[in-house]
């Protein structure tokens, strides 16, 4: 996390403040935004060739909007108002592996009250992107289409989160973009933070799942085998196969000893 204070410039001093972040994922925080911030997100994706950038503002994110700069020009891709709006994500594609570079320009406002311009980010490698024209989707990252049988056993072995359950209910936000499904689960083979849990009262293990919303997500009835990956705190769908037809797949991979992992299969 990278803190900053507008207050805390000299007079005289540049009128844009620049800072390098070379993690794949984290945050900053603006303190009393003013004037303007460059922030360089400078990983070592030198293996990549196509990287696409996302970043979720705070909740109580004040006082600047975010853009993107390419080729001299920049791309507005969160303004003030938006960024209080709940789990909206904006994702964008990198074509230079030398890092992207995002331009935060403070508002103009009147008192000196605490504002913050505070936002995540996460660096996707190899993934598709939004497009040239920086439109404002979920993350990147989420399939719509089927996972193939070696991309299901793959799944079981790398994902943030593993968990057989049912749906018990999908909502859909036009808005940003996405959808969510709520999951009731019955086992949590893994998962990496606490996402799924169980409800005081009535004992039931459940959690969110979110995707895009151009993956026209349905309920379904039966049993799943749930698994993605989280970001930004979120657990967000990889491959949901119904559950009898991973068994069959799993049975037949490790029976040829083509299973990539070990799998607790009751």
């Amino acid at each position: 996390c990278c803190p900053g204070s507008g207050l805390s410039w000299e007079p005289g001093s540049r009128a844009v403040e620049q800072v390098h972040l070379r993690c794949t994922e984290g945050s900053l925080e603006w303190m009393y935004p003013a004037r303007a911030l460059r922030v360089l997100l400078e990983p070592n994706l030198a293996s990549a060739q196509r990287t696409t950038v996302c970043i979720k503002p705070a909740r109580d994110f004040q006082g600047a909007s975010i853009y993107l700069e390419r080729a001299g020009q920049l791309h507005l891709v969160v303004n003030e108002a938006e960024g209080a709006r709940p789990h909206h994500v904006s994702c964008f594609s990198a074509h230079s592996p030398q890092g992207v570079a995002l331009f935060l320009q403070a508002s103009p406002q009147r008192d000196i009250s605490r504002r913050t311009a505070s936002f995540q980010y996460e660096l996707l490698s190899n993934q598709s992107t939004a497009g040239p024209d920086f439109k404002k989707m979920a993350l990147a990252e989420a399939m719509c289409r089927p996972c193939d049988n070696m991309e299901l056993l793959m799944a079981i072995c790398s994902s943030d989160f593993v968990v057989k359950g049912s749906i018990r209910n999908v909502s859909h936000d036009s808005e940003n973009h996405m959808s969510q499904v709520d999951v009731s689960v019955q086992k949590v083979y893994r998962q990496k933070n606490r996402i799924f849990q169980q409800e005081e009262g009535s004992g039931e293990w459940r959690g969110p799942i979110r995707t895009l919303l151009q993956c026209r997500v349905k309920k379904g009835q039966g049993d799943f085998l749930f698994t993605g990956n989280e970001h930004f705190g979120e657990a967000w769908l990889g491959c949901a196969p119904r559950f009898k037809d991973f068994m069959l797949v799993y049975q037949v991979a490790r029976e040829r000893g083509a299973n990539p992992c070990e799998f607790e299969l009751n």
